[in-house]
């Protein structure tokens, strides 16, 4: 019988996997239906967010069987994720859900090809084409016209994404990712707290809104995470790196079907741009990826 990482994943892996990259893209949706009914601000989002997300960490750490070891403090991971949070927060001010997730996604695949490339990795042919054609797709959807997403937004989400990808990049061979990430929220949310406090004439919080901000942060992200890590168990490099690109279709169709958004043409001849490309990169040389934190 096939393991999960030399054969098919097994039917356990699959369904793991599959609720992790919901509760990914659900992130997304539960950020934008917040700012999108304007009952919350974004700083105030993110700093529950974040707070959240590192109770329902330490918690799941607390009950968890074993010693947890995060490893030296790494204060440039918690700003990275401090930066991804708010970026991310104040972006969805102004794009739809799809299409921030797609920009993100974009930014942070684009972000890691940049570093291996400049660590000495080399591309095939195949490869160097799947890149071209992300770029280009990426280029397409920001590049002025009427369908086009706001440039504010698209810029702050596509800062995100490096933001996400630096911070990636530097948990990779950590001895422990779970205490680890549950480290770096709780080093992140007093950041957060502190941009809250300096908008603080800007701040409104509605019951629904920090209802929103509590379920992306513990339920999406800190349980989102959990559920991930499980399923790399069972996942190759390739795989763990590739199903993730089913995450800004998920957003996408999820924003439809749950917060009335069109899918523009625009949106989905970038989408399939993107993710083809992505898709190529990650095929052509494999062995080069590992498997990468949730987007």
């Amino acid at each position: 019988m096939p393991d999960g990482r030399g054969g098919l994943p097994t039917l356990q892996t699959m369904a793991l996997t599959a609720v992790a990259m919901c509760a990914f893209a659900a992130n997304s949706l539960l950020c934008r239906l917040a700012l999108n009914q304007g009952i919350i601000d974004p700083a105030t989002f993110g700093s529950i967010r974040l707070v959240a997300g590192a109770v329902m960490l330490a918690l799941i750490l607390r009950f968890r069987s074993g010693r947890s070891s995060p490893g030296p403090a790494d204060w440039l991971a918690a700003a990275m994720l401090f930066a991804y949070v708010a970026l991310f927060s104040f972006a969805y001010l102004s794009l739809a859900a799809g299409t921030g997730a797609l920009i993100l996604f974009g930014a942070v695949q684009l972000t890691m090809f940049s570093v291996g490339l400049h660590a000495g990795e080399r591309f095939r042919p195949v490869a160097w084409f799947g890149l071209a054609l992300a770029v280009a797709g990426l280029a397409y959807l920001v590049s002025p016209g009427v369908a086009a997403p706001p440039l504010a937004g698209a810029t702050m989400m596509a800062i995100a994404g490096v933001a996400w990808g630096v911070y990636s990049l530097r948990g990779r061979g950590v001895a422990d990712p779970l205490a680890a990430t549950s480290a770096n929220f709780l080093r992140a949310a007093p950041l957060a707290l502190l941009l809250s406090l300096l908008l603080a004439g800007n701040a409104h919080a509605s019951a629904g809104g920090v209802a929103l901000a509590i379920a992306s942060g513990a339920l999406t992200s800190g349980i989102g995470y959990v559920i991930w890590y499980a399923a790399l168990n069972g996942l190759s490099a390739m795989r763990a790196a590739t199903v993730q690109l089913s995450v800004p279709p998920i957003a996408a169709f999820g924003g439809v079907m749950f917060l009335s958004e069109a899918i523009t043409p625009r949106l989905a001849l970038a989408s399939a741009a993107i993710l083809g490309g992505v898709a190529l990169v990650l095929s052509s040389k494999s062995r080069a990826l590992r498997p990468r934190r949730p987007v």
